[in-house]
């Protein structure tokens, strides 16, 4: 990630000496939890994992294997509020954050009249409805950026109906302001309950520069062209492409896609499209090395299902390669076959994003527990001369104030 912005690196520096006084840690469970590409953005952020599940074996295997033991396989219509209160050890209202990202597929707009008829899109159902039995201080939800358009306009609603406890703030974000290689679009609400006295703003920037593709991969050996995983790295192994598909991808430059194929080595299909007409411009498409990746989906290794040709050699991203893209560091190690393993990487909320995101409604909380003033300039944040002293409040937590 490129040097962070001046106002949040000193958020950061604050809110983690804050956290280092604490006795009780903020709480945190995550539903359709994936390969826990959400869960390490908010521990980064100062939560602690109590409970995680998805419907989905190989991602809660890779949750495990990553965060600790916290992840458990379940089909969310089958998950109660009073379920995971009793797993957890909680209270109804105790818990500090409830996250997840119902799958997104049912809303892509890669797939015409998407939002009509799926079934998954009913898991929005399912999270707003164990939001409101688990009562929890705030929620965070990830999606599509259409969602927030007119394909979710229904469950947005549903939302604000029957969430009315809440303050709701939902927002449009680009990954990229985030720290990752990618023009990830997305759709974000965070839900704040009334009695939480913390307001919560959703983070600008945070990045004074973009991340490349480059800067992102940078350091990566050549996966062995055996086709094996490599020793080092973990999940970097190459797709095996046939030879005419490796050579139809060598003729294509840096931003370029099957276009630059000559005529003669195109695919059949691309040799009847008339090319000042467009048709599937990522097709074969080559990744800029000072430039950006599209959003990463889970066929990021084929030429044929996005721009996901490597920007330097002949071959399309590995799995480990698609992982840093998206913000995970090479210690993530992700389970199951290579299908999975590309599932949960094109599925997975980005770290960055819910680090950045999750730091906010911490610094929301810690004003809602009187650890910071709310009428006046953070003192965590401002006052080299804050000391802490014992809360009046009936909390483990300890409160501050300006010296």
């Amino acid at each position: 990630m490129n040097a962070l912005q001046d106002d949040f690196a000193e958020v950061r520096e604050r809110i983690e000496a804050s956290l280092a006084l604490l006795t009780t840690p903020f709480r945190l469970i995550e539903g359709f939890c994936g390969p826990g590409g959400m869960s390490l953005g908010l521990t980064r952020a100062g939560f602690k994992i109590a409970g995680a599940f998805d419907i989905d074996p190989p991602s809660v295997a890779t949750h495990n294997r990553n965060l600790g033991n916290h992840a458990f396989v379940a089909d969310a219509k089958d998950v109660s509020g009073k379920d995971l209160l009793g797993a957890t050890g909680l209270k109804r209202g105790e818990l500090d954050l409830f996250a997840g990202g119902p799958p997104c597929q049912g809303f892509s707009k890669q797939r015409r009249g998407a939002h009509l008829g799926d079934s998954r899109n009913d898991l929005v159902r399912d999270y707003v409805r164990i939001v409101g039995e688990l009562n929890p201080r705030f929620f965070f939800f990830e999606n599509v950026a259409i969602f927030g358009q007119k394909r979710g306009k229904e469950y947005v609603a549903m939302m604000h109906e029957q969430l009315g406890n809440y303050e709701i703030s939902p927002q449009f974000v680009n990954s990229a302001d985030f720290g990752l290689a990618q023009s990830r679009d997305r759709f974000l609400v965070v839900g704040r309950r009334r009695d939480v006295r913390g307001a919560f703003a959703f983070p600008g920037r945070i990045v004074k520069r973009n991340t490349t593709v480059g800067q992102a991969l940078k350091g990566l050996p050549e996966p062995p062209r055996d086709y094996s995983v490599h020793k080092m790295f973990a999940n970097h192994q190459q797709a095996k492409v046939t030879a005419i598909n490796i050579n139809r991808f060598s003729y294509v430059p840096q931003g370029g896609g099957w276009r630059d194929i000559p005529e003669v080595h195109r695919l059949p299909c691309h040799q009847r499209v008339d090319t000042q007409k467009g048709g599937w411009p990522d097709v074969f498409g080559r990744l800029e090395w000072d430039g950006l990746c599209p959003t990463i989906t889970g066929g990021f290794d084929s030429f044929t299902r996005g721009r996901y040709g490597h920007p330097l050699k002949d071959r399309p991203l590995t799995p480990r390669e698609a992982a840093r893209i998206q913000g995970f560091p090479d210690g993530h190690v992700f389970e199951g076959t290579r299908g999975d393993v590309r599932s949960q990487i094109g599925n997975a909320v980005p770290p960055p994003v819910a680090f950045a995101v999750g730091s906010y409604i911490l610094k929301a909380l810690l004003v809602a527990d009187g650890l910071l003033p709310e009428d006046q300039p953070h003192p965590l944040l401002c006052d080299e001369r804050a000391t802490y002293v014992a809360s009046p409040k009936k909390s483990k937590r300890k409160t501050l104030t300006a010296g």
